[in-house]
């Protein structure tokens, strides 16, 4: 069984430069079509109201209700590019979506406002979390990661599930900070974005990217990593199939059991765990 732990979908395409098919290229039945191909039997559709996709949450929500066995939805929640990010009131919104959504998650994209994790605010929002039994999949830089470790203690029942290897980067050689927050049980890695970690974006299988991979497997074992496609901003530099790939295929290092926990086990179990 493949679990996909990040996914996106919109009714229109968000990035420039445009794509001449902006009405499709981004739709969840494209996103089901890749699945069913590479024989992935549930994607997390991490939410985003970027660009033209102000109802992003509306239109994964809906998705939802037409495919519940195959999709499972992470509302945005006050994400860095929204107008109430980080203000007031962060604790009633998390919870009003929770409720209409019916979440097991939700995600929020982070700027540069560590400090932010230590506010009173911070402290209401996750407070919800744990109250809803929540997911919190976050996108942030490894400059993060000491105080999510702060928080993610503070918050024991709250997986915190970081993106795109939580921000590491061959370029900044900065594994070493994300490796110390393999000491809190209840921090996970997405082993996802293997393109934006690379120094070639391109250059399929990413090769460069195995000794950040190894070292997030030795440290937080085959437990708490996760496997994400990226889907469709993954298009940019390679297909479903590579992203898969990159993973299952050319990280020889990770054993077959473990392998198996990573692609799916492993996010299954986080979601069944989690929701009221």
């Amino acid at each position: 069984m493949i679990v996909d732990s990040h996914s996106h979908a919109w009714s229109y395409w968000p990035y420039q430069p445009t794509v001449p098919d902006p009405e499709s290229r981004g739709t969840v039945e494209q996103l089901l079509w890749e699945m069913d191909r590479n024989e992935v039997a549930t994607a997390v559709i991490v939410c985003a109201g970027i660009d033209h996709n102000e109802n992003n949450n509306d239109y994964v929500f809906d998705a939802v209700q037409r495919f519940p066995d195959r999709l499972v939805q992470f509302a945005d929640v006050d994400c860095s590019w929204s107008k109430t990010y980080h203000s007031p009131g962060s604790a009633d919104r998390l919870r009003e979506k929770a409720k209409r959504f019916n979440l097991k998650g939700f995600t929020h994209y982070l700027k540069s406002d560590v400090e932010w994790f230590a506010s009173k605010e911070a402290n209401a929002f996750f407070t919800v979390a744990a109250e809803e039994n929540l997911i919190a999949s976050v996108a942030l830089g490894s400059n993060w990661q000491e105080s999510l470790r702060v928080l993610a203690r503070n918050f024991p029942s709250v997986n915190f599930l970081c993106h795109h290897m939580a921000g590491a980067r061959v370029s900044e050689n900065n594994v070493e900070e994300i490796l110390r927050s393999s000491d809190v049980e209840n921090i996970f890695i997405k082993l996802s974005g293997f393109h934006y970690v690379s120094l070639r974006s391109w250059e399929y299988p990413y090769l460069d990217v195995n000794p950040i991979v190894r070292k997030l497997y030795a440290n937080f074992g085959g437990d708490r990593l996760c496997w994400g496609s990226d889907y469709p901003v993954v298009r940019f530099n390679m297909t479903y199939r590579h992203a898969l790939e990159s993973f299952s295929t050319h990280c020889p290092f990770v054993c077959e059991e473990d392998k198996k926990k990573i692609l799916g086990k492993n996010m299954d179990r986080l979601l069944k765990e989690s929701g009221t």
